[in-house]
């Protein structure tokens, strides 16, 4: 069959059948549960423009699956059958997170719902090789594993690197710490079913939905460590390029005059931002590591006057970057992650003001800066995020095929 009026004959798509509707309304149902908590029926009814009679089925189907569990809400008096209230069964149904950062290796068991149940977490030495972190990755999740109940239900494994990576066979590139170059789903296949996301953007992911930037349609979150990333929220939707390559902020030139950047161009954004440009201010270029740079910020704000320009140089900087982000993106937040949001509590009268001095009016005005809403858990929560996407999209056919 083909679309009249179009010339091209275009196919046109069939209508959705009963099961493939019922498919749809349980998972947007799940989803609703997994980022809110705890919601009524009633709620639901209204929230989802279903009927409640249709509300009901899904969710006594969800909770004969185990997903979800449904009770009268405590401490109601009034006439009349109160609502019941559904929540997802955190405590049941889970999936492990992994963070490779640079100088630690982080993993955490987050049950449905964003709730983390249980986290570890290691020193990984610089230049470590990705695959020499899958043993003490693996040993994380043995420790934690031993802790979960019998009848809880696995749903996979998400993994945060910090840096990009190629989605088809997990080949990480543009790492701005030891150049790796490792195929990431083959070296980490131990630990079980992965799903592999940068820092920046399963933060901008969790953030959005979640987090600081909660009903924010357009974001950038800076993640930053020894480099500078990156995620983008366009319209809702995650930014990301051909190839998955966008996004990479850090690289973006700002002084053409500036210092070399590791990615072989000049005056990149990070080399005025990042981990180095901080401790090379301060005096301390000897030094390297987050611990560093907190203490040239405890030091900043007890008055030591190097680190105070230390860190005033690096705001100006950040905002110069920021007003020019404002320009071409027209975000309503820009959430400052990793040692960033150090740099931004105690810079952020610098970040604005230059900011307001580079961006146009009609596109600074509106903007919130702010820190992570999930705090340092916004990495772990957002590689779980990774794990349970095709749960969430087909809750039932899932949990069958994986026979959980």
């Amino acid at each position: 069959m083909t679309t009249a009026g179009t010339g091209g004959g275009a196919l046109m798509r069939a209508a959705p059948g009963p099961e493939e509707i019922r498919r749809t309304n349980l998972g947007t149902l799940l989803q609703y549960v997994h980022l809110h908590g705890a919601t009524s029926r009633a709620e639901l009814t209204t929230r989802l423009g279903l009927n409640r009679s249709t509300i009901g089925t899904l969710t006594a189907e969800l909770a004969t699956a185990g997903l979800v569990s449904e009770a009268v809400p405590r401490g109601i008096r009034r006439a009349g059958r109160p609502s019941l209230v559904v929540r997802p069964e955190s405590a049941r149904v889970y999936a492990y997170a992994l963070s490779i950062e640079v100088d630690q290796l982080r993993a955490a068991r987050v049950g449905l719902g964003g709730t983390v149940l249980d986290r570890r977490v290691c020193d990984r030495p610089r230049g470590l090789p990705l695959p020499g972190t899958v043993a003490p990755l693996a040993r994380l999740i043995h420790e934690m594993h031993r802790e979960v109940d019998d009848d809880a239900r696995y749903v996979g494994t998400g993994v945060a690197v910090a840096g990009r990576y190629r989605g088809d066979d997990g080949t990480v590139r543009l790492v701005p710490t030891d150049g790796w170059g490792a195929e990431l789903g083959a070296a980490l296949g131990s630990v079980g079913r992965l799903t592999v996301g940068n820092h920046a953007d399963v933060a901008a992911l969790v953030e959005h939905s979640r987090g600081a930037a909660v009903g924010c349609g357009n974001v950038v979150y800076l993640h930053g460590d020894a480099g500078i990333g990156a995620g983008i929220i366009a319209a809702d939707r995650r930014l990301a390029g051909y190839g998955g390559y966008g996004g990479e902020l850090g690289h973006m030139v700002v002084n053409p005059y500036g210092r070399e950047c590791g990615c072989g161009s000049r005056g990149c954004w990070e080399t005025e931002i990042g981990e180095s440009a901080l401790l090379r201010h301060a005096g301390r270029a000897g030094e390297r590591g987050r611990e560093a740079v907190l203490s040239v910020i405890r030091s900043a704000m007890h008055g030591d006057r190097q680190a105070q320009y230390a860190v005033r140089r690096v705001g100006e900087w950040i905002g110069f970057g920021v007003g020019n982000l404002a320009n071409i993106f027209n975000p309503e937040a820009v959430i400052f992650g990793g040692t960033l949001r150090d740099v931004y509590l105690v810079a952020a009268a610098q970040i604005r003001s230059r900011m307001n001095a580079v961006a146009l009016p009609a596109c600074r005005e509106h903007i919130r800066l702010r820190t992570p809403g999930l705090g340092p858990d916004a990495v772990l929560i957002g590689a779980a995020e990774l794990a349970f996407a095709r749960l969430l999209d087909d809750p039932l056919t899932v949990l069958t095929a994986r026979a959980l």
